[in-house]
């Protein structure tokens, strides 16, 4: 169910404490485009550091790579992108407006009744699949959908629409050097299969890890950092001999599911999707989506590519692309499953299940607050040190703390305000613990921790504290 309430007030949260910015803000912004504040670098590094080593240090077989974001424009023509990464899209002739008819079609879905709503996206995926064009325009027609800003259903054709951004390399513009801004960081893993088999010794089944931006001209990008033109992936592809697809295919969609509840959020938040219309390449395909504040979306997708990128790669280039098997002995084209998750997705994600907004009112006065339930080893800070007052030694003894935690993890130090207006800024960042330095400090070398999700507090001591926040927000 779509709350759109809640996800108005993440937007504005985010802005306000320093997670997301609307890029080029004071140039009235640019669409779809957005720029991490402060904390909210913070929490994308901490989501890819997790995530990154989850596939690289967990797994023996599984090696990371860093491939560039510029490629010979041949890798997009033996991929299939060149000629068929394309959406259909549909305008309206009174606004000009262009959208993607499945947005178009699913967004006036959210606002029929769950049968009506079901039977229509069913129709949708059932016309995509078949692309019939015409089918999809007529369906656009006879429920009457109409443009959000004209406000009419005068519809032009479907049609469609590359999503790839082409530009030019070298000093001298000209069609022969014309290249693409990677639309998936995939394609990078596949070009350097043998490199990174050869110079690592590598022996099938492995896996090739890499993090890194692509783009896509998305029409319709919507959702805040859900759907944005500029975005990040964490892309794992899994080289494996052919015909034990199925049992790797599966395996891979267990454990990305283990890693995900790993985030401590629940079961029932989360979804299989299972593709009706395969890509290209796959003989299998499924999402895992997540109940975002708009419905359930795709978050990760897991797929079975078959052996279509490297035999592509190898006819294209001239160059062979296969593995010596010294088990069967025999040379073959490797099989792939395909892990890839939206780092920006995983972001929105991780903030929609933590953001909430809590009644704390009494008989005797009102009181709020708005918290970030961060999993604390994904929190943007970890620890808030602060001096109950600023003078009588307690700002140096704060100090000392940060400086003896500072080299392990993240620490916030802030003097200023009353106590209690700082616990809320801290609950509101999502900083899961906050250290009171006060004069009994100065006593028995004891101090106060709060702890963000119950808010209850105890007396530990000072020499502590450093060792429990690093058993909190350990990894693995």
């Amino acid at each position: 169910m779509a709350n759109d309430n809640k996800l108005q007030n993440i937007i504005a949260h985010c802005k306000e404490y320093g997670f997301v910015f609307q890029s080029s803000e004071i140039y009235d912004g640019l669409s779809a485009v957005y720029d991490y504040g402060q904390l909210g670098a913070e929490l994308k590094r901490n989501i890819r550091d997790y995530w990154w080593k989850s596939m690289t240090q967990m797994h023996d077989n599984i090696v990371g790579i860093d491939a560039a974001i510029f490629m010979h424009p041949t890798v997009w023509k033996a991929s299939g992108h060149v000629d068929n990464f394309s959406d259909p899209m549909i305008d309206n002739k009174d606004s000009q407006k262009r959208y993607r008819v499945d947005h178009l079609i699913e967004a006036f879905a959210e606002k029929l009744d769950k049968e009506a709503g079901d039977a229509l996206l069913q129709q949708m995926d059932q016309l995509l699949a078949a692309n019939d064009f015409a089918g999809l325009k007529q369906l656009i027609e006879t429920n009457k959908i109409s443009c959000g800003i004209s406000g009419t259903c005068n519809w032009t054709d479907v049609r469609q629409f590359n999503l790839m951004f082409s530009t030019e390399i070298g000093s001298v513009a000209d069609e022969a050097n014309v290249i693409y801004l990677r639309p998936e960081t995939a394609q990078g893993i596949f070009v350097n299969f043998l490199n990174v088999q050869k110079s690592g010794r590598m022996k099938i089944p492995f896996g090739i890890a890499q993090t890194g931006k692509a783009f896509r001209n998305e029409i319709v990008a919507r959702g805040f950092i859900f759907r944005m033109r500029e975005f990040e992936q964490m892309e794992m592809q899994f080289f494996i001999k052919p015909g034990t697809q199925k049992e790797w295919y599966d395996y891979w969609k267990e454990t990305r599911m283990k890693w995900h509840l790993s985030l401590g959020i629940a079961a029932d938040k989360y979804r299989f999707h299972d593709h009706v219309k395969l890509a290209h390449y796959a003989d299998a395909a499924c999402d895992i989506e997540y109940d975002f504040p708009m419905g359930f979306k795709e978050v990760e997708g897991v797929h079975s590519r078959t052996d279509f990128d490297l035999k592509q790669h190898q006819q294209y280039s001239g160059k062979k692309l296969t593995y010596f098997d010294t088990d069967i002995n025999q040379h073959y084209v490797p099989y792939v499953i395909e892990t890839s998750i939206g780092l920006d997705r995983a972001v929105m994600m991780v903030l929609s299940e933590a953001f909430e907004e809590e009644d704390l009112s009494t008989e005797e006065k009102k009181d709020s607050r708005s918290v970030l339930r961060f999993p604390p080893m994904l929190a943007p800070i970890k620890l808030a040190v602060l001096p109950l007052t600023k003078k009588d030694g307690l700002p140096e003894i704060a100090k000392d703390l940060i400086a003896s935690c500072k080299p392990y993890f993240k620490c916030f130090y802030e003097e200023k305000d009353t106590i209690g207006k700082r616990y809320r800024r801290m609950d509101a960042i999502g900083t899961p613990f906050c250290i009171t330095i006060d004069h009994q400090t100065k006593d028995d070398n004891t101090v106060t921790i709060r702890y963000r999700d119950t808010m209850t507090q105890e007396r530990i001591p000072l020499d502590s504290v450093r060792a429990l926040v690093m058993d909190k927000i350990k990894m693995f």
